[in-house]
């Protein structure tokens, strides 16, 4: 199950290779896949094996024993998989896995759930699971997928093992970067075409670099013109939330350029990466990424958005000096 992986993600399968065979588990993994496609079936496959009687006796190619066969059917009692329910991951859903997950094993002695894009847990749903990382219960063992790290809470991230899968096995190095913000900010391939066939959607996202832009100029001066820059482009909180995520992969790009790695992102826009870049040191751009990603979950407790955003601004300034 886990060779195909051996080529193009050779680092990762030596972790998990080397967890699995001397059975020495975290309770909880981060594993981010840095736009890599393969990142849920790598976090499924990692399941599996957690979970395999066969494999765990030593039979490295297991695929036909009871429990893999239902996992496959997505029917396996012991695997819970928790997707976003619309934009967001919802305390409730984290309310009834823990119930779920309370109750004794029926299978095996290991209970494993796997959060997708664990990037759209927002305020409750963040700390409804971060109460259960912080009590871990012996058997059961977290795998959270995320994008990019940094849109997570530190003290989410600060209870996980992360594992980076290589960002460069995946399709979006094919893709200019608009249909790579849709493919990121959208859950279905209908959203998807529906995203990058609406002209008005480019229009946002270069309205989004302007307002970066102006604001990395201008720094606090911005909080006067933010009908300009933003409000007339944004003003429903669906639309804020995946453009204040579209500066967050944009920051990211600045960090990824800042340490001398790939920009994954925004390829076509090198020239406004360097210069975000300049103006910024790294603990300034991870602070700006920080403060996004924690803001951006507030959306989703009826926050005043004109007031949210003059709270983005102020605490994006504050972490600069």
């Amino acid at each position: 199950m886990l060779e195909k992986f051996k080529q193009n993600q050779s680092i990762a399968y030596k972790i998990i290779s080397n967890t699995l065979n001397n059975k020495h588990y975290a309770h909880a993994y981060l594993i981010e896949t840095n736009n890599c496609t393969e990142g849920f079936d790598f976090a499924l496959t990692f399941a599996k094996l957690l979970l395999c009687p066969n494999y765990n006796n030593g039979q490295t190619n297991c695929q036909n024993c009871m429990q893999c066969q239902m996992i496959d059917d997505n029917n396996f009692p012991e695997l819970k998989i928790i997707y976003p329910d619309g934009n967001w991951i919802k305390k409730e859903q984290l309310i009834e896995l823990q119930e779920e997950f309370n109750k004794k094993s029926i299978i095996g002695n290991k209970k494993v759930y796997i959060i997708n894009k664990a990037d759209k847990l927002n305020v409750n749903s963040a700390n409804t699971i971060l109460k259960f990382l912080e009590e871990p219960q012996e058997g059961i063992i977290a795998l959270l997928i995320t994008a990019n790290r940094y849109q997570l809470l530190e003290t989410i991230i600060s209870r996980c093992q992360i594992i980076s899968l290589n960002g460069q096995a995946n399709l979006l190095k094919e893709k200019d970067a608009f249909q790579k913000i849709g493919l990121l900010i959208t859950n279905t391939d209908e959203e998807y075409q529906e995203f990058i066939s609406d002209e008005t959607n480019f229009e946002k996202v270069n309205a989004i670099l302007k307002f970066i832009n102006y604001y990395e100029k201008n720094h606090k001066k911005v909080l006067l013109y933010m009908n300009d820059y933003w409000f007339n482009y944004f003003s429903l909180k669906e639309n804020i939330s995946w453009a204040i995520l579209i500066i967050i992969y944009f920051y990211k790009d600045a960090l990824n350029y800042k340490i001398n790695c790939p920009v994954e992102i925004f390829n076509d826009y090198l020239e406004e990466i360097t210069k975000i870049a300049e103006l910024n040191q790294i603990d300034m751009l991870i602070n700006k990424i920080k403060v996004l990603n924690e803001n951006r979950n507030y959306l989703d407790n009826n926050a005043n958005l004109n007031l949210l955003m003059d709270k983005i601004i102020i605490e994006m300034e504050e972490g600069g000096k």
